[in-house]
């Protein structure tokens, strides 16, 4: 069986269940956005074909002027879609590489993600139509109404975080762009990912990802390939 090849789908509207206002990708960490550090995860993989970062339209112009150089330097291809992360997707279907077989989307918003985890990822990637990394709950989970009053008490042992980044097959990719629905809990396997991999909500939690992000395994050293590479770490 051939190894998987893999298009990157980065994606800066807000996840489902997140306030659309967020805007947790931009949030600057230590002079840098989170969406450039996002991409910075897939950047000179072998098995890594494409890379795409999908803006919301009302800011793709902005962010043409203003992340232009540094994502074209490294290939990577800048697209529009919105308001939904569904509708992000859809709009990434749109040119994806031919050659891949594979796509893995990532909530920009989310920088601190150990290259360790993205490995296993791609490892797993072949074996599953859809893999999503996950992490244990902590705390005991409160089930509330519309009103805010809750109503059960859940136990953190039945339940874990969906992170990202999350790997598709492509017919299970593109499937899921065509209905811009997410996928039934019983089409998933997890793989437990860090609970370092957190998100940005907005500038508040931007001391807080820092620091998860000094806490991280540092990737085995190699001679920088060009210069925005050099800049990650």
């Amino acid at each position: 069986m051939a190894e998987p090849t893999f298009s990157v789908l980065l994606l800066t509207a807000a996840p489902p269940g997140q306030a659309a206002e967020a805007g947790g990708a931009y949030v600057k960490i230590d002079g840098r956005e989170a969406l450039l550090r996002s991409v910075e995860l897939f950047l000179n993989r072998e098995n890594i074909k494409q890379i795409q970062l999908c803006f919301l339209p009302d800011m793709e112009e902005d962010g043409r002027k203003k992340f232009g150089a540094h994502l074209g330097f490294s290939g990577v291809k800048v697209i529009s879609g919105g308001p939904r992360w569904a509708d992000q997707i859809a709009a990434g279907v749109q040119k994806l590489a031919p050659e891949c077989t594979h796509v893995i989307v990532h909530d920009a918003a989310r920088p601190a993600v150990p290259f360790s985890d993205i490995d296993a990822l791609l490892e797993e990637a072949g074996k599953h139509p859809a893999v999503v990394l996950a992490a244990p709950s902590r705390n005991t989970l409160v089930e509330v109404d519309e009103g805010g009053n809750a109503m059960a008490f859940h136990l953190p042992a039945l339940y874990m975080q969906a992170l990202s980044p999350q790997v598709y097959a492509v017919a299970t990719f593109k499937k899921m762009a065509t209905s811009k629905q997410e996928l039934h809990a019983s089409q998933v396997s997890l793989l437990k990912g860090s609970a370092l991999n957190v998100r940005i909500g907005g500038p508040g939690d931007a001391t807080l990802v820092k620091t998860m992000i000094g806490m991280l395994p540092k990737p085995k050293s190699r001679a920088a390939s060009n210069p925005f590479e050099e800049a990650q770490w």
